[in-house]
């Protein structure tokens, strides 16, 4: 089998930049994702993914720190994130970190608003291999990190919020 490369394509105004380190477990995707053609972005992010599921790290850290995704981009964030959710080890975990602006992170308070905001993704884990988590992030107006919060996802695929940190 050959070794997995890392994964590195540059940031432009309309695409993020990408970084998948195999040897770390840290896939990241940061910056804007309104790229004209998904497919010419994505594929290799998706490709990578499919590769790094039959090698993954115990623990994979999926970093989407996205101040602006297109529908299109969505469409392929949620195929990237349904691939790792098929690592074959039940005792491994995928860690999902979402960035938001401190106000949006904020409004989202109960477990009813966590459930409400995040099924889109949530039911890309019915039926997950791995043990999966969601951390989320608040950053203030000048960047920094300011509050984070880790969301668990249990057996029964309810959320929990079972930390905030400020």
């Amino acid at each position: 089998m050959n070794k997995i490369q890392r994964l590195i394509i540059e940031q432009t105004p309309n695409t993020p930049e990408v970084n998948l380190d195999h040897l770390t477990g840290e896939l990241i995707l940061s910056g804007r994702s309104i790229p004209e053609n998904a497919g010419k972005l994505y594929e290799p992010v998706m490709n990578w993914v499919t590769e790094y599921i039959l090698n993954a790290r115990p623990t994979t850290n999926l970093r989407f720190d996205l101040e602006y995704f297109n529908t299109a981009s969505s469409i392929w964030l949620a195929k990237i994130l349904n691939v790792l959710v098929r690592i074959d080890k039940p005792d491994y975990i995928v860690i999902l970190h979402l960035y938001f602006n401190i106000e949006e992170y904020d409004e989202i308070n109960e477990f009813e608003d966590i459930n409400d905001a995040f099924s889109p993704i949530t039911n890309i884990f019915y039926g997950a291999i791995p043990n999966i988590c969601i951390k989320l992030y608040g950053r203030d107006n000048k960047g920094e990190l300011v509050k984070d919060r880790l969301v668990f996802i249990e057996t029964e695929q309810k959320l929990n919020l079972i930390q905030e940190q400020e």
